[in-house]
């Protein structure tokens, strides 16, 4: 591996020489199949090298943190006589690194975590959401940090989980609402909440008849407007992408994906390379929250921005998911990822929306298919929706269609 990396054989023998030859070698293979770049290889080399001297690892079975941070100090000043940010920046790199090397090697000693709260009832409740609820994986993780913030409130109150009471449980929902909170987030707090004491009455673990006694705020049903830009803004976004920049062509795909199709984050997120079946010039679609496939047409402008980003700019790695980072690691994008993807282009053109992420995009496709004379059974399997109230609410933002309606002559019928 050091031969692949380096070109000096003094380099190359300085590696080899080097203790623990044989675990660096595995740590940047490792590095290297999961699509780091010849550079990072380089500087990554120089500093697992840099660890293995500092801290003697021959003997030690284990490293504690304690000994990285000494060492990096020791390091950082040893090499270092440039400023002091220079110095940090140093020492913080040597620490990241060896914490990642030894990680890989399973020879770092973490400091015991002290559990949270209750955790162990967290955590047996979504063991139950999981294997008889069947909820998904992101569900369960809502569910659980929800709960996790309840209890923890509950502890700063100094109350218990046996001893909770209908009062604490409405002190923690007026706590949410002062802090801002919308009538529909502390609906789903609330729900998850009732959820557990339900299954804590069923454990014994709290009082019964509690999760009964709560009341959740009450959400109605379409009263917000789905917030999307217009579709001029939606082709000012496109064209804004229409550079040689790697990134634009990589994020000019994923906007048509969630523009044109309007698909999910997690739909985007979750592809991968096998869902383009380029013969037939169909997409297939694992929906998250159907948990069924779906399968559209592969638009030819679609089609050509996804090919001009497997052929010019993504990165050469064994990961079959079709939209990875830029920089090394090559892994897939996160939620986050593509929050900001959309979220900062969209506030740099200027474009007033509400939520600036994905889902704006959706909402954008929906009206403009609406505006378009499409029917609401077209809109709800074009989007992906199970129930037609789901389609319905874009009844509200077809406003000249409502005026058609409103002006309508009677005819002298009234």
């Amino acid at each position: 591996m050091f031969e692949q990396i380096f070109t000096r054989q003094s380099t190359i023998r300085r590696h080899r020489q080097g203790p623990l030859a044989e675990e660096r070698r595995r740590y940047l293979a490792f590095k290297a199949e999961g699509g780091a770049t010849w550079g990072t290889l380089c500087t990554t080399a120089d500093y697992i090298l840099a660890v293995a001297n500092r801290l003697a690892l021959g003997d030690k079975t284990t490293i504690s943190l304690e000994a990285i941070e000494a060492a990096a100090n020791s390091w950082a000043r040893s090499s270092c006589k440039n400023p002091s940010a220079t110095f940090r920046g140093r020492r913080r790199a040597f620490r990241s690194v060896a914490c990642s090397w030894l990680g890989f090697l399973g020879r770092l000693t973490l400091p015991p975590r002290e559990p949270e709260p209750y955790e162990h009832l967290v955590q047996e409740f979504a063991q139950y959401m999981a294997k008889e609820r069947g909820f998904s994986p992101r569900t369960i993780a809502w569910y659980s940090w929800c709960i996790k913030d309840f209890l923890n409130r509950l502890v700063a109150q100094g109350k218990t989980v046996a001893g909770v009471d209908v009062k604490s449980v409405e002190d923690v929902f007026s706590w949410l609402g002062r802090k801002g909170y919308t009538r529909r987030g502390i609906q789903t707090y609330a729900q998850a909440v009732r959820a557990f004491l339900r299954y804590g009455e069923e454990r014994g673990w709290c009082a019964l008849g509690l999760a009964a006694a709560i009341v959740v705020p009450r959400a109605f049903r379409q009263e917000r407007l789905p917030s999307g830009p217009s579709w001029a803004d939606v082709q000012r976004l496109l064209a804004s992408v229409e550079t040689k920049d790697p990134k634009d062509i990589r994020d000019r795909a994923i906007l048509l994906l969630l523009a044109v199709y309007g698909f999910r984050v997690d739909e985007v997120r979750q592809l991968q390379l096998e869902d383009i079946d380029w013969q037939r010039e169909l997409i297939l679609i694992r929906a998250s929250k159907q948990r069924r496939a779906r399968v559209y047409p592969l638009s030819q402008s679609t089609g050509n921005a996804i090919l001009h980003y497997l052929r010019e700019v993504r990165p050469r790695t064994k990961d079959r998911t079709l939209f990875l980072r830029m920089k090394s690691p090559h892994r897939s994008l996160g939620v986050g990822g593509l929050w900001s993807i959309v979220g900062r282009r969209v506030r740099r053109l200027g474009i007033v929306v509400q939520h600036p992420g994905p889902h704006c995009l959706r909402h954008a496709c929906a009206a403009h298919l609406l505006a378009q004379g499409l029917s609401f059974k077209e809109i709800g399997d074009h989007l992906g929706h199970r129930s037609p109230d789901s389609t319905r609410i874009y009844a509200k933002v077809d406003l000249a269609s409502l005026r058609e309606v409103g002006n309508f002559d009677l005819g002298g019928l009234l």
